[in-house]
């Protein structure tokens, strides 16, 4: 099989955290800011927390918006940045992440 021509799954959700190496502050508020401004106007459902942020849609444009969090931090003259990804994708239903917490809070009484 031609590894070229696999197909990704169509949709995914993916939580990422960025984590800017070798800055002049602890404090990595307004790189966070920065990636905020691109996410809000990329067009996928998303929502941050207090460990990075949720993005929810098509698996390229969810990939395209990660990479180009990192190019603008780059050009930022951040040199260095690691990423904690976890993707997750499924074939038997449409789920989105708001569901997932909906179905917890269903279970704990909270609805």
């Amino acid at each position: 099989m031609d590894p070229t021509t696999i197909p990704t799954p169509s949709h995914c959700t993916a939580d990422f955290c960025l984590i800017p190496i070798g800055t002049s502050s602890p404090s990595v508020s307004s790189e966070i800011a920065s990636v905020q401004r691109l996410i809000e106007t990329s067009g996928l459902k998303y929502v941050m927390h207090s460990a990075g942020t949720t993005l929810e849609g098509p698996w390229d444009r969810v990939h395209q918006v990660i990479g180009q969090a990192h190019y603008i931090l780059h050009q930022q003259g951040i040199v260095r940045i690691q990423s904690d990804i976890r993707v997750g994708s499924r074939t038997d239903k449409e789920q989105s992440f708001d569901d997932k917490v909906k179905k917890v809070h269903e279970l704990l009484g909270k609805t």
